[in-house]
């Protein structure tokens, strides 16, 4: 079994896998057909870490760097502006086009017939799922192995508050159907509690979401989004 594992860890890497957040329901939302955007943060050093590989350098050099790709970034104009976005287009981590396995923890897709049939076509016996980390962390899940999957329809870069109320619905925000009628919401799990986080507006709820799921602020320093637009694979 040892021998096995270490073999098929590197057989299963063809296909990308992309992973929605379970805490705040979106990768339910996904596979519901409720949900068919996502915003990835564009990280300014893939701008310029072509030129760069950091060994040998220090933490507080590597900060120092981070920094000045930012600032390239967030003061760049005009031409200089587009050639920047038109290479992180270029060079995103997903292609229009390309067919992405949602990453789902094994323990998840116990009852997934489709889950067991890709298991046999890809060699993996079904007695060393609960030995493999993405039993438990859908993190090391293997691409290939999972049964449901999305296709990249669009992609563009935008700053995260260009965000449309359309858009805000795509992302999985929704309209509160009963008991507070015209406000907007997302829901999470605390501990073992439902909550609710609402707005008057998708924007509203949308930038409470963000906060949550980026971190406090995300939405007030407004940074250069990847928008990638799907459809749910059936």
């Amino acid at each position: 079994m040892g021998a096995w594992r270490g073999r098929k860890l590197k057989d299963l890497k063809k296909m990308k896998k992309i992973m929605f957040n379970n805490k705040y329901g979106l990768t339910r939302a996904v596979l519901e057909g409720s949900k068919t955007q996502t915003r990835h943060i564009l990280n300014p050093t893939m701008l310029f870490e072509r030129l760069n590989t950091y060994e040998g350098w220090t933490k507080e050099s590597i900060a120092d760097w981070k920094e000045y790709c930012k600032d390239r970034l967030y003061k760049a104009e005009g031409e200089e502006l587009k050639e920047m976005l038109d290479y992180a287009l270029e060079h995103s981590l997903y292609k229009v086009g390309e067919n992405v396995a949602i990453a789902q923890r094994y323990k998840d897709l116990a009852d997934n017939d489709e889950f067991y049939r890709l298991c046999g076509i890809h060699g993996m016996p079904l007695e060393c799922i609960k030995f493999e980390k993405g039993c438990k962390n859908k993190m090391f899940v293997k691409a290939d192995l999972m049964p449901n999957r999305i296709r990249i329809t669009n992609i563009r870069i935008e700053r995260l508050q260009e965000i449309s109320d359309e858009d805000c619905i795509a992302e999985g925000i929704k309209k509160n159907p009963e008991v507070l009628r015209g406000m907007w919401e997302f829901s999470y799990i605390k501990g073992v509690t439902l909550k609710f986080e609402m707005s008057t507006t998708p924007r509203g709820a949308y930038a409470k979401l963000i906060d949550h799921i980026s971190g406090k602020g995300t939405w007030e320093s407004n940074p250069y989004v990847f928008v990638y637009e799907f459809e749910l694979i059936k």
